[in-house]
């Protein structure tokens, strides 16, 4: 099960960030979870919102950059270890993580992080042969 993610091309510059989280407000979108990483030049924010297609047509609207990319979202056991737990499975098919941020919400007694996995569809299987849930876009919608 994949989640979409908006990723937004930032340019580094006062009043940016703020721009975009007025133009999603006055549309309605909620932001779930976020992850802003920059350089000298540009941002790259990436969230995950209660409606993805509307968050896209306001960006495009606003002229502003964006791309979705599928992430999963991972229950992780909100425990010491949890994390390493499902680090170490997905280290041992042999998968790279290529970033993850945590995500608003907990899904009963576990933490939820977002996970770009190179290969999610396998990634999806190993955690699943480990007992290790992920979730569905609509799940998290109604959290």
């Amino acid at each position: 099960m994949s989640v979409r993610q908006i990723s937004i091309f930032l340019e580094n510059k006062k009043g940016r960030l703020a721009e975009v989280t007025r133009l999603l407000a006055i549309r309605g979108v909620n932001i779930r979870a976020l992850s802003l990483a920059d350089t000298a030049d540009f941002g790259v924010l990436r969230i995950i919102v209660n409606d993805p297609d509307a968050c896209l047509e306001t960006l495009k609207a606003g002229g502003i950059i964006a791309q979705v990319t599928d992430v999963l979202a991972v229950e992780i056991e909100d425990a010491p270890g949890g994390l390493s737990r499902v680090l170490a499975v997905l280290d041992e098919a042999g998968l790279n993580v290529e970033y993850m941020y945590a995500y608003v919400e907990k899904m009963k007694a576990n933490a939820i992080v977002i996970c770009k996995i190179d290969d999610k569809e396998t990634a999806s299987r190993v955690l699943k042969e480990k007992g290790i849930g992920t979730l569905s876009a609509a799940t998290l919608r109604e959290l």
